[in-house]
């Protein structure tokens, strides 16, 4: 098993949190850099699984799509995705001001340092005081503890949620480049997704399984009915675990396409 950090996570510079090709690519990276570690002895070409959920979930997505083209040496065996941010509007109008509003700012400065925007100019002074605490001081669960229910329109100079301002440019561009869906993964892919989940809409993973289907490629949709979006991680891996033992054990992969 292999698990990256991510782009700004252990190494320098700020993390480019919900940058789609960047956390894609370290789930890839990170996978060829397991396989040429020869204290590991793993072979060179074995096959592979990819597994994420929430950021991760969405990181594999990313990274299953990439593979034909970035990584097309990896015998990728399947892809669990457990509710994946696919939508960046609509998961940032669910976050804002939600138990979670922390993680929206994560956002916000991940997509600018990945992007080069100043996100100063958009802020008022207790804004920048939390921008900047966010982003160089405090872990997701340390985050949520300190700005539970986090609204962005009280960190604006104009009083105006962000949300409204990743419908203008250049963010309304921005944004469009990280939806997923549009790239057919080959590797077949089980989808995870509670309806009760109240960070990442399940609406939200339903619509990128149906894009993946109307490619061409073998999805199954799983939901469930778990409260919450933490907790909703046990439904991922009850479903996840034995559906990628069928998957090396060379059992044709189930569609609900």
């Amino acid at each position: 098993m292999v698990v990256t950090d991510y782009q700004g996570l252990g190494t320098p510079g700020v993390h480019t949190y919900m940058d789609r090709e960047a956390q894609g690519r370290a789930v890839l990276d990170s996978v060829r850099a397991a396989q040429r570690l020869d204290a590991l002895d793993l072979p060179d070409a074995g096959p592979v699984a990819l597994y994420g959920y929430s950021q991760g979930g969405g990181a594999t997505a990313s990274a299953a799509e990439l593979a034909p083209a970035y990584a097309p040496a990896l015998k990728i065996k399947g892809a669990v995705v457990g509710a994946p941010p696919a939508d960046m509007n609509k998961v940032a109008d669910s976050m804002d001001g939600s138990a979670y509003g922390a993680f929206f700012n994560y956002a916000l400065s991940g997509l600018a340092t990945a992007y080069g925007i100043d996100v100063a100019p958009y802020l008022n002074a207790h804004g920048r005081r939390v921008t900047n605490d966010l982003r160089d001081n405090l872990c997701t669960t340390q985050a949520l503890a300190k700005y539970p229910f986090l609204n962005s329109r009280f960190l604006t100079v104009d009083g105006r949620p962000l949300t409204e301002r990743l419908k203008r440019a250049p963010w309304n561009t921005i944004v469009a480049e990280q939806q997923l869906g549009r790239r057919r993964p080959a590797a077949p892919v089980l989808l995870s997704h509670s309806a009760l989940d109240g960070v990442v809409p399940q609406q939200v993973g339903r619509t990128l399984a149906a894009d993946w289907c109307r490619q061409g490629a073998t999805v199954r949709f799983a939901g469930n009915h778990i409260p919450g979006h933490i907790a909703a991680t046990a439904g991922t891996s009850s479903e996840g675990l034995p559906w990628l033992k069928d998957r090396f054990a060379g059992k044709t992969a189930p569609s609900t396409c």
